[in-house]
């Protein structure tokens, strides 16, 4: 194995996606994003060597890296779909650092691209061009826990699942829970808006998100990191940085309200015959199960098949259609338990349900959520996956899978989707043995022409990033993009967080 290809499987093992590790140690690298998509570099400053030697002079060893094999991983996306080419990483350990950067860089004219744990779908972590990569990873302090109200503030570059152990041992949990818990950082969940399994139960971060501290292109460091859940005082700053990818601050701390632990959580794993009796059952869950309902999560056979098949991962129950996976979180194991008995044994004899398991034991729910948490990583293993997300009604939320199938046929591998049926998100992958333009040309822009007939939004959680601005008219209105480049030149008037992410060039 190559030196550079052995620093990926070394970065990507801390991911706990198998999918992951054995794609990047077995596989090419990536076209270059530029010539991939045919991307003009703007009109930013070179780095040079004194640039270099001057973030030398005000760090210490191991924040700046420059030597090749040391800075490929941070210029790839985990799906390897975006590879960029910047020549400095740098790590800084506090907000002050991270104004220093700021503030030398916007002098500059140098392009900055902040990265957390860079397990972004739509290259929105990843420089395309020389941008110089600001990683937060060693922005990992908690700061604060009030246990009575639930308020942690921590630093950015805190890994998700990290925050939700030290949360869980104190009587609390995270309200956001991800498939790449295990790598994600919270300052880029923040970021980007990250929707996750649980939406359902506890919202999304704009109402979890107590108050955020975050640093502007010019080095000011913005202080709205208020623990407060009432607080209307004016404009609500904390929401700018909330979704907006980097492009006009980068956040450094977070405060964040965690729910209380659950005394009881239980999973029901269920097979389906249609899609239209899984929308069926989830109306009935919200009826029969109400107030414990947590996740409400779908996926067909042919995502569910790509895990077992690719990832040797069991099927705790036979072949169907479709799946449905119901979790709750109570406070009475024995109450929700028997909820959740009875929805299962009522929807089984309506034929709802075809079959069924349900546990409340961790190491069986551990084992279903790998199942249904792994299938992003799963394809990979076929080739290279196309992989859109999307909000549709729920009336129409499967019709785009069963006419992406019939518009490309034999031309590809698979066709599947999965996703959150309590918030409208579907995951739609194309898999494919390897990319192809010609399938890149009737995927796009034909998904988001369907999104946009629907009256959907063409990313639900997990951002726009590098792949979408093109596209972001067909959820956004002109006036609403002029808007977006009046923040962003008040903001960052020199361009230079985050550029050919999220807006448009016009």
């Amino acid at each position: 194995m190559s030196k550079s290809l052995s620093m990926l499987f070394t970065l990507v093992n801390k991911s706990n996606i198998l999918g992951q590790i054995r794609y990047y140690a077995s596989s090419a690298l990536p076209q270059l994003s530029s010539e991939k998509y045919g991307i003009k570099r703007k009109h930013f400053s070179p780095l040079q060597q004194e640039d270099i030697n001057y973030f030398k002079s005000i760090f210490k060893e191991g924040q700046v890296l420059t030597e090749e094999s040391e800075v490929l991983p941070f210029n790839i996306d985990w799906i390897k779909n975006c590879r960029g080419q910047s020549k400095l990483i740098l790590k800084p350990k506090s907000t002050e650092e991270v104004s220093k950067i700021l503030a030398y860089c916007n002098e500059k004219r140098l392009a900055v691209c902040p990265q957390g744990g860079n397990t972004g779908l739509v290259g929105g972590s990843v420089p395309v061009f020389d941008e110089i990569v600001v990683n937060l990873a060693l922005m990992n302090k908690i700061n604060t826990l009030d246990e009575l109200s639930g308020a942690l503030v921590c630093e950015a570059g805190c890994i998700l699942e990290t925050l939700d152990d030290y949360v869980r041992e104190r009587g609390l949990i995270m309200p956001i829970d991800l498939g790449a818990k295990g790598s994600c950082h919270i300052g880029g969940n923040v970021s980007t808006n990250a929707g996750g399994l649980r939406l359902l139960r506890y919202g999304n971060l704009h109402g979890c998100v107590m108050g955020v501290e975050a640093v502007k292109a010019d080095g000011t460091i913005i202080d709205c990191l208020r623990t407060l859940k009432k607080d209307n005082t004016g404009y609500h700053l904390k929401h700018l940085f909330i979704g907006s990818e980097g492009t006009l601050g980068v956040v450094t701390k977070v405060a964040i309200s965690c729910p209380s632990l659950p005394k009881a959580v239980s999973l029901g794993f269920f097979g389906l015959k249609s899609f239209e009796n899984v929308l069926q059952l989830y109306k009935s869950a919200k009826s029969s199960l109400g107030e414990i309902l947590s996740a409400f999560e779908m996926a067909d056979n042919c995502a569910i098949k790509s895990t077992v098949e690719n990832l040797k991962i069991p099927n705790p129950i036979s072949d169907y259609p479709f799946y449905v996976l119901v979790e709750t979180h109570g406070s009475d194991e024995n109450h929700d338990n028997e909820k959740l008995t009875r929805f299962l044994s009522k929807e089984m004899e309506s034929g709802l349900i075809i079959d069924g398991t349900i546990t409340s034991e961790p190491a069986k729910m551990k084992n279903i959520w790998h199942l249904r948490e792994s299938i992003a990583g799963a394809g990979l293993l076929d080739g290279y996956v196309f992989k859109y997300d999307v909000s549709i009604p729920l009336t129409n939320y499967y019709d785009i899978v069963l006419s992406l199938r019939k518009k490309l046929g034999d031309k590809v591998r698979n066709v599947y989707g999965y996703g959150h049926i309590g918030d409208g998100n579907i995951h739609i992958n194309v898999t494919v043995p390897q990319y192809s333009k010609e399938i890149y040309s009737l995927l796009e822009p034909y998904i988001f022409e369907q999104v946009a007939k629907l009256n959907g939004s063409i990313s639900a959680e997990h951002g726009v990033g590098f792949r979408k601005p093109q596209f972001i008219h067909y959820s956004k209105d002109a006036s609403a993009l002029q808007l977006m480049r009046e923040l962003k030149r008040t903001m960052d008037p020199n361009g230079i967080l985050n550029p050919y992410k999220v807006l448009p060039d016009v």
